[in-house]
């Protein structure tokens, strides 16, 4: 990884941040993005990099129609982009009854629309280069759908069929294609949620306050990334849904019945 230049987004707090230090320890160049070019500089300073070696690039997500701008910004500056890790997005804490379907919409334009048009974005580089690799994250909620998060759970699996196509397609041009899916890491993701109403969340988890310290998904995420995994999970005991899905379906349905509000 190193010398690299890895984009990320989301990387202004939680596991984008975590991530930009890891990959600045190991000697990668980076791009920062998030909508907070505040925090971005703040991160920037902890990563250690000279101007040179990193570039604070602030991006809204929601606006799709500036990412072609943001990645000629990327190329000028450095003249190549070997990672992409499309990591921002939002979650959700609402019941299907009771949510908004403008909470639907938004929750699809970030945590979908977006990765594919930023994706697009960026793909015909890696092919000019014949290298690149680009990352996602899922998430747990990509592979097992629980109450209270149908939106964010149905944008988490419709980017597992995006990119298992992607990764079909891009393999003769040696570009990897890597799906991270976290469980509970202890971030402020559950904080920032969506709630029904389209307000923020507001309140931290239980599960996620006891979730993994973000410093560690960080590592495992460098690891699968530098070995080019396809697709890795990363958490504790929430990461067993994914194979009672696979093996044990019917048990795995019991277990998510009991968690719904009766």
């Amino acid at each position: 990884m190193k010398d690299k230049v890895v984009w990320i987004t989301g990387a202004s707090s939680g596991i984008g941040e975590a991530t930009a230090l890891e990959f600045a320890k190991n000697g990668s160049r980076l791009v920062l993005s998030a909508r907070r070019e505040f925090e971005l500089q703040r991160v920037k300073t902890l990563t250690g990099l000279s101007d040179k070696d990193v570039l604070v690039l602030p991006m809204d997500m929601e606006a799709i129609e500036n990412f072609q701008a943001a990645t000629t910004k990327v190329l000028n500056h450095f003249g190549q982009i070997d990672i992409l890790f499309n990591n921002a997005g939002i979650s959700q804490r609402g019941l299907v009854i009771d949510t908004d379907f403008s909470v639907y919409e938004r929750l699809i334009r970030l945590d979908l629309l977006s990765v594919i048009a930023l994706t697009k974005c960026v793909l015909p580089i890696m092919i000019n280069q014949k290298s690149g690799q680009i990352a996602v994250t899922s998430s747990v909620a990509g592979k097992v759908a629980t109450p209270a998060r149908s939106g964010y759970a149905a944008a988490k699996h419709a980017l597992h069929g995006f990119f298992d196509s992607l990764r079909a397609e891009v393999i003769n041009y040696n570009i990897g294609v890597n799906i991270i899916c976290p469980g509970y890491i202890k971030t402020d993701i559950s904080i920032n949620a969506l709630a029904a109403d389209g307000n923020k969340h507001g309140q931290m988890d239980s599960n996620q306050h006891s979730g993994m310290p973000v410093e560690e998904c960080a590592k495992r995420i460098y690891k699968a990334l530098d070995k080019n995994k396809p697709e890795v999970y990363i958490g504790g005991k929430e990461v067993l849904g994914i194979y009672l899905k696979r093996f044990l379906p019917g048990l795995l349905n019991k277990i998510i019945i009991k968690q719904a509000p009766k």
